[in-house]
């Protein structure tokens, strides 16, 4: 299985662990390039892009949870809902 589906498996707890994880690997790697101990150099990059991938899996589930709820929360209009609405409507512009 891929890095991204089992990423977007992970409950939030999870990706923030894996996350502060990856964050303390970045660090570390960081030490080694300056003494230039690094075996891996574009190691740093990929830790780098796991961390956005991450960021980026919780922000749209975030997103999409948020939207599904508004989509099944939204009523159906009606032929007599949207009679009313027009009615309302043309009251407070014929106020002026």
């Amino acid at each position: 299985m891929s890095k991204k589906k089992e990423d977007k498996k992970l409950s939030k707890d999870q990706a923030f662990k894996k996350i502060m994880l990856l964050k303390k690997d970045l660090f570390n790697i960081r030490f080694k390039k300056i003494n230039n101990q690094i075996n891996n150099p574009a190691q740093y990059n990929q830790i780098k892009k796991d961390i956005a991938r991450l960021y980026t899996n919780l922000k749209n589930t975030k997103w999409r949870k948020k939207f599904w709820k508004e989509q099944l929360q939204v009523p159906k209009m009606t032929k007599l809902s949207s009679l009313k609405l027009q009615e309302n409507l043309s009251i407070l512009f014929m106020k002026k």
